[in-house]
């Protein structure tokens, strides 16, 4: 516009010419540093909003992994298929302790780790003036805590399904052993009684030999009516498996079956059999009184031995300590009545020995047994030996168990001890982390500091809870169902440590948001404090949060106008919209610092990215992926040109982009 000689040249340069000269070089700095701070500004913006992109991603792909996971496990628990044996029901327990001990602890901590995520984001996104991030459907924090509520939910049905199988088998096993016992002894004692009953021996015999029978078959019937117990025992078990569903039913129903209609057929063939002996002139004269008495007080004495030996011979199954010395002290109330059961087989063996010494008497020559009985007094004798055996068979199993369940009671003693002071410890820790959470001691980092020096203090007492774990597992192998010495239950402390565990988490994300709160809006230290210390002083209850009211005192103790009165009212409902949006009733200390913050700092808006994209398009309502290129870093130049919808005004150029609808997106609802 001047030429050098034009102020050189002469000795009073032209004043206007001067002064457009300087005014266009003014105008010209000015511009280069208006488009500057424009350029920094966006980027800025851009790279909260790339940020924020990436968090969002992570949450929803570390939201559908742990979703399909719990998918995917809760069918598996859901599975309550029963099993045939005990060896298949124990390795479904083993099953499911692995999943205990080895799935589910990294889940809890992705679960864990989601949440705090979700609380970050949230927070970033309040800070930079964007919306709340709303995951997409199904994803939310809210869906993932009820998915593993339904997980906790089957993990406790499944376990409690497996406990209960468990004892169902080994009911079905003992049940099923006892049948078979049963069922061995009395077709022992049933074999050869048809033909017994069916043979025609009384058509030939004498008149006594004809009473002789009669009288052996009142013997019988006696015989056959203690046998009557036995049977209905036997019907009983078979009816009990049916009910338990014992997987062998068909064949015990077969053998049941069976056994009924033998029983059926005897009591035919033995009133029949003293119909055609009672049609028989009377046989009473001639019969031995003696082999009477013998058979009379053998057969009674016979069943007793028969059932005592079943009984030294029964299995049993107990839980507890207190049941095992039920069974000694009746096993020692039995040995009690040995010797006079011994008197009782003396006597009777002195009743055959006085048949002997008649018949050697009176020259009587005896042609065979006892014809009123087939217990002769070898049998007696041989069963009797038998049941001395047993008792002595029947301690050593008796004080076996008493040791095994004195070893079980000592589990159970180990657990509640530990269990016992792990309970209370959680307890303690629990509120402990209440009390901190709300104390103001140092400055946010020392307070950060503590927190995570505390957590790994609490991380390092991971041993007892894996003590205890090994202490459970040994006391389920051992098919213990209750402990009276505590009132934790594995269940119960696992939960405790689980909910612990994320608690510190918690409390530590929300220390590291007023971190991010304090850095991004550049509150104080004091400020902080001030807000504490307000917050604390109308926390009465110390819950962490503040009612309507509660939050409506300490607004006044800060200054604000929300009196109740028509515009107190209307004032204090716009600042609760704000720091309540879902109207829980409740206000967080980090939803009270947001807005103490929002009240007293400046964030960017829309409006100034607008007006920031404005000066770099040189005051153009659109901008061209050129201008964009020249005034941004690279990778944010391409971010906006990715994302910029064309502009489509009346001015508009080949290759003009709307950097007005790209700005309003990153403050409203889109999917930037």
């Amino acid at each position: 516009m001047m030429d050098a000689e034009d102020i050189v040249g002469t000795l009073r340069p032209d004043e206007k010419a001067i002064m457009t000269y300087v005014s266009c070089f003014y105008h010209a700095f000015s511009g280069a540093q208006k488009a500057e701070t424009a350029a920094n500004r966006i980027c800025k913006v851009l790279a909260v909003n790339q940020e924020n992109e990436h968090l969002m991603e992570d949450y929803e792909k570390l939201a559908s992994d742990l979703l399909e996971w719990i998918r995917r496990t809760i069918p598996w628990l859901e599975n309550r298929a029963p099993e045939k044996t005990m060896a298949e029901m124990q390795q479904k327990l083993e099953d499911f302790r692995d999943y205990r001990r080895v799935h589910k602890p990294p889940k809890v901590q992705e679960k864990c780790q989601l949440e705090i995520n979700f609380n970050t984001l949230q927070t970033k996104l309040r800070l930079s003036n964007r919306p709340a991030f709303m995951p997409s459907e199904g994803r939310m924090v809210s869906d993932i805590n009820g998915s593993w509520h339904n997980l906790e939910g089957a993990e406790k049905g499944y376990e409690e399904w497996m406990l209960n199988e468990i004892r169902r088998l080994e009911r079905l096993d003992h049940l099923a052993e006892k049948f078979r016992q049963k069922a061995t002894i009395h077709e022992s004692w049933t074999d050869g009684k048809e033909a017994m009953l069916t043979q025609k021996d009384y058509e030939t015999a004498s008149l006594s030999e004809v009473k002789a029978l009669l009288r052996k078959h009142e013997a019988f019937e006696s015989d056959l009516a203690a046998h009557q117990d036995r049977v209905e025992q036997i019907a009983a078990i078979a009816q009990e498996l049916n009910e338990l569903d014992y997987y062998d039913s068909p064949s015990v129903n077969a053998r049941c079956q069976k056994i009924c209609e033998q029983w059926d057929a005897l009591g035919t063939l033995t009133q029949s059999r003293r119909e055609s002996l009672e049609r028989t002139e009377k046989q009473l004269e001639s019969i031995d009184e003696l082999y009477l008495e013998y058979a009379k007080r053998a057969a009674p004495f016979n069943n007793w031995m028969e059932g005592a030996m079943e009984d030294l011979q029964d299995m049993f199954i107990v839980h507890n300590i207190e049941e095992i010395q039920g069974l000694i002290t009746a096993h020692e109330q039995f040995k009690s009545t040995l010797p006079e059961a011994n008197k009782e087989r003396e006597a009777i063996q002195a009743i055959q020995a006085e048949v002997q010494k008649i018949a050697q008497y009176n020259g009587i020559k005896l042609s065979g047994g006892n014809p009123y009985t087939t217990i002769t007094p070898k049998s007696i004798d041989n069963k009797w030996d038998k049941v001395e055996q047993l008792v002595p068979q029947r301690d050593r199993a008796l004080q076996e168990e008493l040791a095994k369940q004195q070893s079980n009671d000592h589990l159970r003693r180990k657990f509640a001890t530990q269990a016992n002071i792990v309970g209370p410890w959680i307890q303690t820790k629990m509120e402990e982390i209440g009390r901190i959470s709300i104390e103001m001691n140092g400055t946010l980092e020392d307070q950060l500091v503590n927190l995570r020096e505390y957590e790994q203090s609490i991380i390092e007492y991971k041993p007892n809870i894996d003590q205890l774990e090994g202490d459970h597992q040994l006391i389920q192998e051992a098919l213990i169902f209750d402990n009276k010495y505590t009132t934790y239950s594995m269940e119960h402390l696992r939960v405790g440590w689980e909910q612990l565990l994320t608690t510190i988490a918690r409390t530590i994300n929300e220390i590291e948001n007023q971190i991010l709160t304090r850095d991004a809006k550049g509150i104080s230290q004091e400020q902080l404090h001030e807000y504490r210390t307000s917050f604390n002083h109308f926390d009465k209850d110390h819950s962490g949060g503040l009612m309507a009211e509660e939050f409506k005192a300490c607004l006044i103790s800060l200054g604000y106008d929300v009196e109740n009165n028509k515009t107190g009212d209307a004032e204090f409902a716009r600042i609760m919209g704000i720091v309540d949006p879902n109207n829980s009733g409740v206000v967080t200390f980090q939803a009270f610092i947001d807005f103490m913050s929002r009240e007293t700092t400046d964030t960017d808006t829309a409006d100034q990215v607008i007006a920031s994209f404005k000066i770099l398009a040189a005051d153009k309502n659109f901008i061209t992926a050129e201008e964009l290129r020249r005034e941004l870093p690279p990778d944010q130049a391409e971010y906006c040109i990715a994302r910029m919808a064309p502009y489509s005004g009346p001015d508009a150029k080949p290759g003009a982009l709307d950097y007005m609808s790209f700005s309003t997106a990153l403050y409203g609802e889109s999917d930037l």
